[in-house]
């Protein structure tokens, strides 16, 4: 009986033939907001953010108009990657607060309508962790086999895999005189997903916080789970860069076929609790065709597009040629995802920065990821325009910085407090922070955009409300239009009746306009930046930068 309510639950209404039509699953039209906990809101002034400062801030992120937030791991840890670490699932870090801080958080994030997703962290764990100290201590303990262990000479690796973080991926242990692979820091071993023990060990971690009452989970570095049972050496490039790493393709520590079992095991679970999600972080280098893969049916629901993050250049055509091969591999079996920053990529409004034109560009990308075919993501404090942090060798904190300076900063520049408003430290808290605070504090804060009509959360607001009141912009297909110029793009959402156009250009400079090949001849301003209402033709003179979205009139 349970199931057949679940069934039922999903349909939304009957055709005038009499076929079911089924509700949209709410991660397809929804706007996932990323909280960092250590960077968002310090509540106790110990310079560090955490679960009371997440909920004093949730009238905000309801306001703001988004639908679900998802949190950066706030699990138990020495805090070696900041949380990625983790040495027991079932425990909250102090730093973050108490199991009752967490679900006081839950239930008033679940009273304004917003979902909760927690970051699981499920291809390693801490060194720190009961299983790990008990796999170290004897080759023949209960859990000797739950991490990857290999037998070898003591400076000589078993192969040429490399950690992310730096340096070969392999640790030498004395106490087995065995080396165990940590693809990330030393301190954060790899499981062993062949052991069904583990994947049973996992599985029911997973299981604890679904019946807790999370909608579901961002999966970290979902790809990863199985390497290969041979230890065959990865293949090297032609191409040298000065980050060892990247000199390999990774051919045999990720993307293995097993992992791909293991994820629909993994969403057959999830999908017993009823309407959850779960997002890959699928880390590889065979891009949109692997992240279709992960989310074909039975597998993932979504996957993050990182070949949209990863465009280097502003243009439309590039832009659009990553969008055009999404919806061309996706088509209508899987549902794609956009995201253009997160916790370790550099702030895009300062990727894209050309000195002038800063904010008139992050507005049309905007534009782009909350109007495109798939669910958008946004990283707290991009609403409000928060730029890249220029932070000193002496005050990093991030191990990839710390072993890779100065070939790679590292990620801290992104992860510098929230700006609340212009007090000393932003209104993050009222004692110096774990990282420095932005120098444009006193301009790029919350307080003080949100009495400014015209301000960048006020614009993100505004986009935001035009989302969730349109089925086509949530829903709706996409269909690439023709242009004149090939640095705007231009494109249609279509939703039963509804249809809306998206104009973006991308040109620093004004230019005329045709539309060719449509099946309509005009339409009217819903949203814009240099116009916000009017009925325009398929022939116009777009401003710089400017940005259209409007409701297609007629056939």
């Amino acid at each position: 009986m349970p199931g057949l309510l679940l069934e039922l639950s999903k349909i939304d209404k009957f055709s005038s033939e009499g076929e079911i039509i089924l509700k949209e699953p709410w991660w397809k039209g929804a706007v996932i907001y990323q909280v960092y906990p250590r960077s968002f809101k310090d509540s106790n002034n110990d310079g560090i953010g955490d679960l009371k400062g997440v909920s004093s801030k949730l009238d905000y992120i309801a306001d703001l108009g988004v639908d679900a937030i998802w949190l950066s791991p706030i699990y138990k840890s020495p805090m070696k990657d900041f949380g990625y670490d983790i040495s027991d699932y079932y425990a909250i870090d102090p730093i973050f607060g108490t199991m009752e801080d967490f679900d006081e958080l839950l239930e008033e994030a679940h009273k304004r309508g917003l979902k909760v997703i927690l970051d699981m962290v499920l291809n390693h764990t801490s060194d720190q962790h009961p299983w790990f100290i008990e796999s170290r201590s004897s080759r023949d303990n209960p859990k000797a086999d739950w991490y990857i262990w290999v037998d070898g000479e003591k400076g000589t690796p078993p192969n040429n895999w490399q950690s992310y973080f730096g340096g070969s991926a392999w640790n030498w242990d004395e106490t087995r005189k065995q080396y165990y692979l940590c693809l990330f820091t030393k301190e954060q071993p790899d499981l062993n997903w062949r052991n069904p023990e583990v994947k049973k060990a996992v599985f029911d971690v997973v299981r604890f916080w679904l019946e807790k009452g999370v909608d579901g989970f961002r999966l970290d570095v979902v790809n990863l789970y199985y390497k290969d049972a041979k230890l065959r050496n990865n293949p090297r490039k032609k191409r040298r860069t000065e980050i060892e790493f990247e000199n390999y393709y990774n051919i045999f520590t990720r993307d293995r076929p097993e992992t791909l079992l293991a994820v629909e095991e993994l969403q057959e679970i999830v999908d017993s609790f009823g309407d959850r999600v779960t997002i890959g972080e699928v880390a590889t280098d065979l891009g949109v065709i692997q992240y279709y893969e992960y989310t074909k049916p039975g597998r993932l629901n979504l996957a993050f597009n990182f070949e949209f993050k990863d465009v280097n250049i502003f243009s439309a055509r590039a832009f659009g040629d990553v969008i055009d091969l999404t919806e061309r591999i996706f088509g209508e079996v899987a549902w794609p995802s956009y995201v253009l920053g997160n916790h370790d990529s550099p702030r895009f409004i300062s990727r894209f920065s050309n000195g002038k034109d800063d904010v008139q560009r992050a507005r049309v990308l905007a534009a782009m990821l909350l109007t495109v075919r798939g669910t958008p993501f946004l990283y707290a404090g991009e609403e409000i325009g928060m730029t890249e942090g220029d932070i000193p060798y002496e005050k990093l904190q991030d191990p990839l910085g710390v072993n890779l300076w100065p070939k790679h900063k590292g990620r801290d520049g992104c992860r510098t407090p929230m700006q609340w408003d212009d007090s000393e430290f932003a209104g993050f808290s009222t004692v110096e922070p774990w990282l420095p605070v932005n120098e444009n504090k006193n301009e790029v804060n919350v307080e003080h955009e949100a009495r400014d009509p015209n301000s960048m959360l006020n614009y993100y607001k505004e986009l935001l409300r035009l989302r969730k009141e349109s089925n086509a912009l949530k829903f709706g297909d996409y269909r690439k239009l023709e242009t004149s110029n090939t640095e705007v793009l231009a494109y249609l959402r279509e939703y039963e009746d509804e249809r809306k156009i998206v104009i973006l250009n991308f040109n620093d400079q004004e230019v005329g306009l045709e539309l060719k090949g449509t099946d309509f001849k005009g339409f009217s301003v819903q949203f814009g930046t240099h116009r916000q209402e009017g009925i325009l033709s398929l022939e116009l003179t777009l401003a710089p930068l400017e940005i259209i979205i409007g409701e297609v009139l007629g056939p």
